[in-house]
C-alpha cells in the first residue's frame, strides 16, 4: 500500500528520514480495525519521529501520522483517538504508564490504510468533513483537554496563548472565544497576530511584550522562548497550562516567582477517548470548524513538513488521499 514514513532516525536533518512509497498492508488484530484513510493532519510529533524522538531505533521503518480520519470496512466513517493503551486499563487512559501513540509502537495514519484497537475509532459527526475531523485527534483533543479539563479557568476570565498560528494554539483561540473567555495571543510576525484575531482572539501581542494587565492562566507549547513571559504575565494564583516545549526546555523555573505568587504549573498531554468524544459533539453543536491552514495530497508531505520545521504555519496542515 502507499505510505508516507521514516526510514531510520535522522536527529539533525529530520527531512533526510522522510519516504513516500510502498509498505506492507497492516494485519488486523483480533480487536483492532482496519480503517481507509481519507484525511491525517501533520503534527510536531511526526518531525519528532524523523528525528529519532519517543521511539526506538527497532521500530523503523514507521509510517508518519499521529492521527486522522477515515471509513471503516462497513463503511462507518470514524475519527481516530491516538493514544494506544492497556485493554485492561481503567479509568483515564492518558495516565497509563504503558499508553503509546500512533507512530511511537504502532504504524501511523500517513497511509492508504491504518489499524488501531477498535474503541479507539470514534464516529465522525456528518458535519465534520474527513479534513476538518483529521484534527481533532491531536491538538484540538490536546487543547480541549488544556482549557477544559486543566486550566479551571471559568468563563469571562482572562487567558494568553504563546504563539498564534500553530495547531493547537489556533484550536486554544477557537476554543477559548466559543467558550466564553477573554482571549489574548502573542505572535512572532503581523500575519500570525492577524491570524489570530480573525479566529477570535480579542487582542494579540508581540512575543515578549508586556501585556495591558495580568491574566488569569496562560497556555503554552513553546518552552524556552517564551516561559519567562508566561511566568511574569500570570496574577497572584493564576495556572499556565504547558503540553509542549518546541523551543526547548526552559532555562530557568523562576521558582521564587513560582512560590511567591502561588501559581500553579500544570502539564497536560493528550486527552482521553471521552474528551474526544465531547470535542466532537462541541464542534458539531457549535458550527466550530478547525482553521486549516493548507490541504495537500500525501504526495506532497515534504513541503508540509517544512513549512512546519520552518515554523511557517497557518493553522492545521492536513493531507488527504483521494
Amino acid at each position: 500500500m502507499f505510505a508516507v514514513y521514516a526510514a531510520e532516525p535522522s536527529p539533525q536533518d529530520p527531512i533526510a528520514a522522510l519516504r513516500v512509497g510502498e509498505r506492507p498492508e497492516p494485519e488486523v488484530p483480533e480487536g483492532w480495525v482496519k480503517v481507509a484513510v481519507k484525511a491525517a493532519s501533520l503534527n510536531m510529533h511526526d518531525l519528532w519521529t524523523l528525528r529519532g524522538v519517543g521511539i526506538k531505533p527497532e521500530q523503523f521503518p514507521m509510517t508518519l501520522g499521529c492521527d486522522g480520519a477515515g471509513v471503516l470496512e462497513d463503511g462507518t466513517e470514524v475519527v481516530l483517538h491516538s493514544v494506544i493503551g492497556d485493554p485492561d486499563w481503567s479509568g483515564d487512559e492518558t495516565l497509563d504508564p504503558r499508553r503509546t501513540l500512533l507512530t511511537e509502537k504502532h504504524q501511523g495514519t500517513f497511509a492508504d490504510y491504518v489499524v488501531v484497537p477498535g474503541r479507539n475509532a470514534l464516529p465522525k459527526p456528518a458535519g465534520l468533513s474527513f479534513a476538518e475531523a483529521a484534527c481533532m485527534g491531536t491538538a484540538w483533543l490536546t487543547a480541549y483537554r488544556m482549557l477544559f479539563v486543566n486550566s479551571g479557568l471559568r468563563p469571562g476570565q482572562t487567558m494568553l496563548v504563546q504563539g498564534a498560528s500553530g495547531g493547537v494554539s489556533t484550536a486554544l483561540v477557537q476554543l477559548g472565544r466559543a467558550a466564553g473567555f477573554r482571549v489574548w495571543v502573542t505572535g512572532r510576525t503581523e500575519e500570525k497576530r492577524a491570524l489570530a484575531e480573525s479566529l477570535g482572539a480579542h487582542q494579540a501581542f508581540e512575543s515578549g511584550a508586556r501585556l495591558p494587565e495580568r491574566v488569569d492562566a496562560v497556555f503554552e507549547t513553546v518552552g524556552k522562548a517564551t516561559w519567562s513571559h508566561s511566568m511574569k504575565a500570570l496574577k497572584p494564583g493564576g495556572t499556565l497550562v504547558i503540553s509542549g516545549a518546541t523551543s526547548g526546555d526552559a532555562s530557568a523555573a523562576e521558582l521564587p516567582r513560582l512560590f511567591f505568587l502561588q501559581l500553579r504549573v500544570v502539564g497536560s498531554t493528550m486527552g482521553t477517548r471521552e474528551e474526544l468524544r465531547d470535542l466532537l459533539s462541541f464542534c458539531d453543536l457549535t458550527g466550530l470548524r478547525p482553521q486549516i491552514g493548507a490541504e495537500l495530497p500525501f504526495e506532497r508531505v515534504e513541503e508540509g513538513l517544512r513549512a512546519m520545521l520552518d515554523g511557517e504555519t497557518a493553522g492545521k496542515i492536513v493531507f488527504t488521499r483521494g
